[in-house]
């Protein structure tokens, strides 16, 4: 799927835009209950104050971003104020160890449309995406970090672009360079993962895993219960749109280099990442992973088997047998695995 850029857009003359929903077709997977949040006894009641039922939520992870919180803060409110919409910035700090919670609790007073939601301990930013997801007021969410690497002025204009196309489900920022650390390791690797991905999901994509993004949150819930704790749960949504056949668009961003530390580790998380993709297209469609395999291991014991018996009459070799005996095995789990996807209770 092509980049298609989407030129700086006016605000809306409406205070609150109407704003349309998509229902999740019939392939989608059932949701689960989520855990019980608790929230940080100092902060309990802060911030809980608005109405039921807004444009936007963009929520925010925010763990020991300190150093450049307020700016970002400051650059987010900006541009959603200027857009008209009706929304709110939920601040979800996942249990930091320097600054960050108390400065968020300060800048309730000064941000009125600011949310703050505590974690007693750290559950990693697809925790914070998910259960922030659950608890968002608005129809559409926005996913972006706080360090400052991603042009959240241009947040509404990801909004406006679901406004304009009701047959987009999601929109995701591409991002043009890589300027995070460790760039000889990630780049690679993501490219690698990447084609991969775009293999199994038979569906070019751009940036699978970029943290800019705003979705319909209606659709979004049935997998919410998909996405893992860490890094790889912007990958596991994107995943899951292309695999029940959601529309997903992408426009071209810059992207900044990080302030503050990463934490992304480059041989852990790589390797996260590509567990990832695989578990999710196992999920929707095992066939893609299974049969190929399947197939080539049965294909290449058939050609030996007749090579065999061309050479020596009478007698196949054990590891023909095995070739012959693997290929069929996988194949029936194939087959297994997607009856049993395929006769799933949505």
């Amino acid at each position: 799927m092509a980049i298609r850029a989407v030129p700086s857009l006016p605000s809306p003359s409406l205070p609150s835009p109407s704003l349309p929903s998509t229902a999740v077709p019939s392939t989608a997977v059932p949701t689960a209950p989520e855990p019980a949040l608790v929230p940080h006894p100092s902060v309990q009641q802060a911030g809980t104050a608005g109405p039921s039922r807004l444009d936007v939520t963009v929520v925010l992870p925010c763990f020991n971003e300190e150093p450049h919180l307020m700016q970002e803060l400051e650059r987010i409110t900006a541009a959603m104020d200027a857009s008209g919409y009706s929304y709110e910035l939920l601040a979800i700090d996942d249990a930091s160890t320097d600054g960050t919670l108390a400065l968020l609790e300060r800048a309730i007073a000064r941000f009125p449309h600011l949310r703050l939601m505590p974690f007693q301990r750290n559950g990693g930013s697809g925790t914070a995406r998910r259960i922030g997801t659950r608890e968002a007021r608005g129809e559409i969410v926005v996913w972006t970090d706080a360090d400052m690497t991603y042009p959240n002025g241009r947040i509404p204009e990801l909004v406006t672009h679901l406004v304009d196309h009701p047959q987009v489900d999601q929109v995701v920022g591409a991002r043009r360079t890589e300027q995070g650390t460790h760039r000889l390791l990630r780049v690679p690797a993501k490219w690698l993962i990447r084609k991969i991905a775009e293999q199994l999901a038979a569906t070019s994509i751009p940036d699978l895993n970029s943290g800019l993004r705003a979705f319909r949150r209606s659709v979004s819930l049935p997998y919410l219960r998909l996405l893992p704790p860490g890094f790889s749960c912007v990958t596991t949504l994107t995943l899951s749109f292309l695999s029940n056949q959601h529309a997903v668009d992408y426009v071209a961003i810059d992207y900044a280099k990080r302030s503050g530390t990463s934490k992304f580790h480059p041989l852990r998380d790589a390797y996260r990442y590509i567990l990832q993709v695989l578990r999710m297209v196992m999920y929707f469609n095992p066939l893609k992973v299974l049969m190929p395999l399947a197939l080539w291991l049965f294909g290449i014991g058939m050609v030996k088997a007749i090579v065999d018996l061309a050479l020596a009459p009478r007698y196949i070799p054990v590891n023909t047998v095995l070739l012959l005996l693997t290929g069929l095995i996988i194949g029936s789990l194939a087959l297994l695995a997607d009856l049993i996807v395929r006769s799933r209770d949505v």
